[in-house]
């Protein structure tokens, strides 16, 4: 699947070379700079805005902020506009924008937004950020699993359906068994047969990937919510009630102020996974088996002349990104909630897909949009909770928004593996 939404302004040959220079960066910095002014011109506050950054059981306590909002909120303001001339120089010199330059003006821009929709109340920071993160870790398993398979040359539109797969045999098997680590287990064997039926009718049938797919995900939709409402709804207390992960406070690392509190007193699933995101990044550049994944999802036909199985190089690495996706389901059924509901996903894999496009098909970039996607869906409970201004129906729209951007505004030029959604046919 490849996806190329640059808008090139200008292309100077300098000595054979193309160099395109994009503005949609620049533009982007305008109208939220703009965008922002105005929010605070038509609804401007007067408030005091609190921002709390420690937990009880931090070893070093952070103090408590409070900002005068509409000075703060204008400074800010200020901050992105020097951002979005900066760009605009860079601009005219036919130079892109640095990315340091993005990650200051998106940090100064969000600051500024909670400056003036918590105005009056204050925003528990570490909540708000730990939140984010376990909103998240469904998204960045899913996202790694469709970066495994579109590096291999298979599109994996069936994200959501392995998601949701997980989660159904999580709860099952951690029901009948009362053993959180056998959900689990099941809960990547559930991903792998949604990914073995993907490879079935896409690398052997060379069916269109895109609607298997798609028909993937409607299947396994109507099969759980039929199991759900025939077999688990009726006998909930034996079929539908598993065990949850405890959260582990990991000693010394878990005390560390604002980061502790976030990444190191979380639950035995979120450990595995800052440990799969460092083994597949690692194996994808720096194994001999990442190299013949990129290689059959590059070009297959070159793979094939020097010994490489293109079609079992495929299956065994959408078997395994199955497997990565599914342990994203257990996490809503062994975590979050314990039971499984239905279409408890809400379509998470359509936005992991997302990530792995707004990452250039890489497994680190894809966790860290990722991130972004579940920040976005966090903050529109925490400023509910607080009270903001900003109109409900904004917030629930808010992260579907970002995804948006972040796939046709902000991911620059894109380009998918050459051989991606191409079925390999040896002649």
């Amino acid at each position: 699947m490849s996806t190329d939404v640059s808008m090139p302004i200008q292309e100077t040959p300098i000595a054979g070379v193309t160099t395109v220079v994009e503005r949609k960066t620049t533009v982007i910095f305008a109208l939220a700079t703009v965008g922002l002014a105005l929010i605070l011109l038509l609804a401007g506050v007067s408030d005091d805005t609190t921002f709390r950054l420690a937990t009880p059981d931090d070893w070093a306590e952070l103090p408590t902020v409070t900002v005068p909002a509409a000075p703060t909120a204008w400074l800010l303001v200020v901050l992105c506009a020097l951002c979005t001339a900066a760009s605009a120089s860079l601009l005219l010199k036919e130079r892109r924008t640095p990315l340091w330059l993005v990650v200051v003006f998106a940090v100064g821009w969000m600051i500024g937004f909670l400056t003036w929709a918590a105005a009056g109340a204050t925003i528990p920071v570490i909540g708000l950020l730990a939140g984010s993160l376990a909103l998240a870790v469904p998204l960045v398993f899913g996202a790694l699993g469709g970066v495994l398979g579109e590096r291999s040359g298979v599109v994996n539109i069936a994200i959501d359906g392995q998601l949701l797969a997980g989660a159904f045999a999580a709860a099952v098997v951690g029901s009948m068994t009362g053993t959180t680590w056998f959900g689990l287990l099941a809960a990547m064997g559930a991903g792998m047969l949604v990914a073995l039926l993907l490879g079935l009718f896409a690398i052997s049938y060379f069916v269109d990937q895109v609607i298997v797919g798609v028909v993937l995900n409607v299947l396994i939709i109507g099969l759980t919510s039929f199991m759900f409402s025939q077999v688990l709804a009726p006998n909930a207390e034996s079929l539908n009630n598993p065990p949850r992960f405890d959260k582990i406070d990991i000693p010394v690392l878990g005390g560390i102020p604002l980061i502790g509190p976030i990444l190191f007193r979380q639950t035995v699933v979120v450990y595995i996974l800052y440990v799969v995101v460092a083994l597949v990044t690692w194996a994808l550049y720096r194994t001999r088996w990442g190299l013949r994944v990129r290689a059959v999802g590059e070009h297959p036909t070159a793979a094939d002349t020097v010994g490489i199985k293109v079609n079992r190089t495929r299956y065994r690495t959408i078997i395994l990104a199955g497997a990565i996706a599914g342990m994203g389901g257990a996490f809503y059924t062994l975590v979050s909630v314990p039971q499984f509901n239905r279409e408890m996903t809400g379509g998470a894999g359509y936005i992991a897909l997302a990530a792995v496009i707004f990452g250039k098909w890489d497994p680190i970039r894809a966790t860290l949009a990722a991130l972004l996607f579940g920040f976005a869906s966090n903050l529109q409970g925490v400023l509910s909770v607080i009270g903001s201004p900003v109109p409900s129906q904004f917030m629930l729209m808010l992260p579907y928004v970002v995804t948006i951007f972040a796939v046709a505004g902000l991911v620059g030029k894109s380009r998918a593996p050459a051989a991606d959604g191409v079925p390999y046919i040896k002649g």
